[in-house]
């Protein structure tokens, strides 16, 4: 009887979570705290609790309830064609942390009633509610600045030439782009000076990007005005686009600026500003920033060996 109830407390949680999760993408169109903070505490903390009220069920009990229900829900979002591997894999410390924090709650509720079971349902309604909020009232959307520099071996106008545009960049080694992140290949553009159109190609698109700062051979910089979107999401079922793809990271503008150190050394330093709409922002800042870093090497360092060759 306690297995069928563990497998009952186990799908209603699952349920439970999965209409949640509907709610806060499809509805309030966030993916935030809801998503990544209550959803994954409530996975770890209901199947004990439900389970708790007519067994006696042991601490290792409890989550290893918390994470079946995990894998439930991960197996569900990749066979109902939601989300992808890579995002899921992304977020795993953080859904990880609260399906284990979750579960830690749950066998205190009913171990040694070091929460009262009434107090601690409140406790979770609450904490949904909060987490609603932060979702409903979102965070300003204020530009993230990501730099990255390198040292060319090159005088300052050479490099400038090959910052302006650049040819075919070989296939990528780096293995964050071996999953599914997309990848710069070259750089076009038409027109010089303020005003002209700088076309920076990657695998899924091309950036538009309007010419703001023309200062020959020092500063380049250009607004964002199209964007392709951030990654080819990779599930073993279906091809899919989720909704996070599309409005979550949008890249706002950026620029080159170049120093001599000498007559036959720069400095070369290139600036992505962008915003995020995925919270908890301090966690996925971290990955945003990551890759915008590899990005930026990737370009930078195809610059530097096309013109010191």
């Amino acid at each position: 009887m306690q297995k069928q109830s563990e497998m009952t407390a186990m799908v209603i949680t699952l349920l439970l979570s999965v209409a949640l999760g509907f709610f806060s993408v499809l509805v309030i169109k966030e993916y935030g705290w809801l998503v990544f903070v209550f959803i994954p505490v409530l996975i770890g903390y209901l199947p004990p609790v439900l389970v708790g009220r007519k067994y006696q069920i042991s601490k290792s009990r409890c989550y290893q309830l918390g994470f079946c229900t995990l894998g439930l829900a991960i197996a569900s979002l990749l066979l109902f064609a939601v989300e992808g591997l890579i995002c899921i894999i992304m977020s795993a410390p953080i859904i990880l942390l609260g399906t284990w924090l979750g579960a830690y709650l749950g066998f205190k509720t009913f171990e040694d009633r070091w929460i009262d079971p009434k107090n601690a349902m409140l406790g979770i309604l609450l904490l949904g509610c909060g987490t609603m909020n932060f979702d409903y009232l979102k965070e300003s959307a204020n530009l993230i600045p990501v730099k990255t520099r390198i040292t060319v071996e090159a005088p300052i106008a050479e490099v400038w030439t090959n910052v302006v545009t650049f040819g075919k960049i070989e296939k990528p080694t780096d293995w964050i782009f071996k999953t599914g992140i997309s990848c710069p290949t070259d750089a076009t553009i038409k027109g010089t000076g303020v005003g002209a159109i700088r076309y920076c190609n990657f695998t899924t698109g091309s950036f538009v990007e309007p010419i703001t700062t023309w200062e020959e051979p020092t500063l380049l910089q250009f607004d964002v005005i199209e964007q392709p979107i951030p990654m080819n999401e990779y599930n073993p079922f279906w091809d899919i686009q989720p909704p996070h793809l599309d409005g979550y990271f949008l890249s706002k503008r950026g620029q080159f600026r170049l120093r001599e150190i000498s007559p036959t050394q720069t400095e070369l330093e290139g600036t992505t500003w962008y915003e995020l709409h995925i919270f908890p922002q301090l966690y996925w800042k971290v990955w945003s920033d990551f890759i915008i870093h590899r990005i930026h090497q990737r370009v930078l360092n195809h610059i530097k060996s096309s013109t010191e060759k």
